[in-house]
């Protein structure tokens, strides 16, 4: 069983249920249906040596979870699992009486303050690092080790393109040589007949050394600043691999709003740590969000980035209290949730 195809007519599924933003209420005319399910391995697979932890789609728009794997993320409280236990009525496909054995009072603990808010706020982290780029994007044609290379010119530095360009000298004429003790360091030489190999080679990641006669003396003293080149060269892989794995349509939107953050990203952070919340004060979670407003003005773009980055180190220190006073238990019982996962499998293949 390997399909979604197979699965379905394998009679095997307890559970499905629309998820996501629809299931939040948070669904918009281009928002795409997710679809979560529970799954029970034919006995002969679960035994045998065939077993299959999950099935999805290529998108993981639809995912099935078989249900060791759906009880262990349970008993780790991760968020995206957790809310499958309390989605709105109206998103449930398929409901065998069987789920209704997997009760939230069997997992919901104090690791939700970290399944839920710390998983937030890496989402604040990369909204973060999407901010940097939006707003400091790197030009297309890349720099070379020359753009990191100056020269002592009188009292001040010049970049040694200007420099030649100003003494109207040609980079291949030019000979380094190294400086005894003063790292990155070079004697800059000139002459056209001399043999020199230049500055540096074409696409280079470093200066070129030449052989100078001892007589010789130098025009100047040059600078390379490695460091700044090396950090430039990882800059700018980052931002252009970023740039051809980006969803377009999802960077235009938060382009077009002028608040250069992804704010989907930032919707969803605040949905998590407001659930935090409301898991540490009422003992439950609310799928369907009570907060849909501010959530959904968070993704058109009505608030400033570092205002919300604010709003959340507030949520953060709360949930900090919230917890340490909070009367869930510390984390779900082992032996418990182990006897659950054998009832629910023995009755399924007692069926």
């Amino acid at each position: 069983m390997k399909t979604i195809a197979d699965l379905k007519a394998s009679g095997c599924i307890i559970f499905e249920c629309i998820s996501g933003s629809k299931a939040y209420g948070l669904d918009t005319a281009t928002s795409d249906t997710d679809i979560r399910g529970i799954f029970i391995l034919p006995k002969d697979l679960f035994y045998g040596m065939e077993y299959v932890e999950q099935i999805n789609d290529a998108t993981n728009d639809i995912v099935y979870y078989e249900l060791r794997k759906f009880i262990s993320l349970l008993s780790k409280n991760n968020p995206n699992i957790l809310e499958l236990l309390n989605v709105p009525e109206d998103c449930i496909l398929i409901k065998d009486p069987l789920f209704d054995r997997i009760m939230m009072d069997y997992f919901l603990s104090k690791l939700c303050k970290n399944s839920f808010a710390n998983y937030a706020y890496t989402q604040i982290k990369k909204a973060r690092g999407l901010n940097k780029k939006i707003v400091n994007p790197v030009a297309k044609e890349r720099k070379t080790v020359l753009d990191f290379c100056y020269v002592r010119d009188g009292k001040v530095s010049l970049l040694v393109k200007e420099y030649l360009e100003k003494n109207s000298l040609l980079d291949t004429h030019c000979g380094l040589v190294n400086i005894p003790h003063m790292k990155d360091c070079y004697n800059l030489f000139y002459g056209e007949d001399k043999g020199y190999q230049g500055i540096a080679r074409a696409n280079a990641n470093e200066v070129c050394l030449s052989s100078v006669a001892k007589e010789e003396q130098p025009i100047a003293l040059l600078y390379c600043h490695v460091d700044g080149y090396s950090a430039y060269c990882k800059k700018y892989k980052e931002y252009w691999d970023w740039v051809s794995k980006r969803n377009e349509a999802r960077y235009e939107n938060n382009v077009a709003h002028g608040k250069n953050y992804d704010t989907k990203n930032m919707m969803h952070t605040f949905r998590l740590l407001h659930m935090a919340k409301e898991i540490a004060e009422d003992g439950t979670i609310q799928v369907r969000r009570p907060d849909r407003d501010f959530l959904l003005g968070i993704k058109q773009g009505d608030f400033e980035y570092d205002d919300l980055v604010s709003k959340a180190e507030v949520l953060k220190e709360e949930l900090d209290t919230l917890y340490n006073t909070s009367n869930l238990m510390e984390r779900p019982d082992v032996d418990v949730v182990n006897e659950l996962l054998v009832s629910v499998r023995n009755e399924f293949y007692e069926k």
